[in-house]
């Protein structure tokens, strides 16, 4: 009874591990764009960027580690 839970939990953060990668993928673009548009980036805006991407390459290595795939 318990065991039927565990893989319909696994799929549903599976699902929601997918949609935070894609939404952090996302910002991380969107911060790169600002950075090279910009003559002098504040040390602020640096920091976002470099934050969004150990955000996102964070959770690419979770991905590939629980071998999710998007369909």
């Amino acid at each position: 009874m318990f065991f039927r839970k565990k893989g319909w939990l696994r799929k549903e953060y599976n699902e929601k591990l997918l949609l935070d990668l894609l939404e952090l993928k996302e910002q991380w673009n969107r911060q790169k764009k600002i950075i090279e548009k910009s003559v002098e980036p504040s040390p602020e805006v640096l920091y976002e960027l470099k934050l969004a991407e150990s955000k996102y390459f964070f959770l690419l290595k979770e991905a590939k580690n629980r071998r999710v795939t998007l369909k």
